[in-house]
């Protein structure tokens, strides 16, 4: 194997320490996915490596990932990051490389997209993000970037949502803007 996709791969404590918080969260939080069973989960999740790492990367970056629901037609299991807040790991970054590269000064680390990329994931929608808004209040003290329509970033925008009153709330803000409790949440398929 190459190096690089050695780097995509967790060693055994890895992953047995990923599924043990991956199956307590799971079976702490059986409201986010009734009817699904972890076992089958586990056996989707040991049979694709690459996704395993996405989780862990997931994991790391504050996320806290779950399943959230199973798609019948593609046979995948959908987790969302489910952290109250939006990730820690993933905070002050813009939401796409052409909103880095257009920063003078004061650039962020990295942006949304490009970070979500090199973990593996994407943006949730605004739909997705609503969605998960059915299994509890998060970004009550942060908000997320959510993918951005094509029209609305081509002007330079990018949306983001939080939670704040009892509503979801979407919002716009230049594509470029990076804020301490601005982050973005993620799905990934199995």
């Amino acid at each position: 194997m190459t190096k690089m996709a050695n780097e995509k791969e967790l060693s055994p404590k890895q992953r047995e320490e990923l599924f043990k918080t991956l199956k307590t969260r799971f079976e702490k939080n059986m409201s986010r996915h009734e009817g699904l069973e972890w076992n089958k989960v586990q056996a989707k999740l040991e049979a694709n490596t690459i996704k395993l790492w996405s989780l862990n990367e997931m994991e790391q970056t504050g996320g806290e990932p779950d399943v959230v629901g199973y798609n019948k037609n593609t046979d995948e299991y959908i987790f969302y990051d489910c952290s109250a807040e939006s990730p820690k790991g993933r905070r002050s970054l813009c939401y796409d490389r052409a909103a880095l590269d257009s920063r003078k000064e004061y650039k962020p680390a990295d942006s949304a997209l490009d970070m979500a990329a090199s973990i593996g994931i994407e943006l949730l929608t605004e739909e997705e993000y609503r969605e998960l808004h059915k299994f509890g209040k998060f970004d009550s003290k942060t908000s997320s970037w959510v993918k951005t329509p094509a029209d609305i970033r081509k002007l330079g925008g990018a949306v983001f949502c939080d939670f704040r009153y009892g509503t979801v709330f979407l919002y716009h803000n230049g594509a470029e803007s990076y804020y301490a409790a601005r982050g973005f949440r993620g799905s990934l398929r199995v």
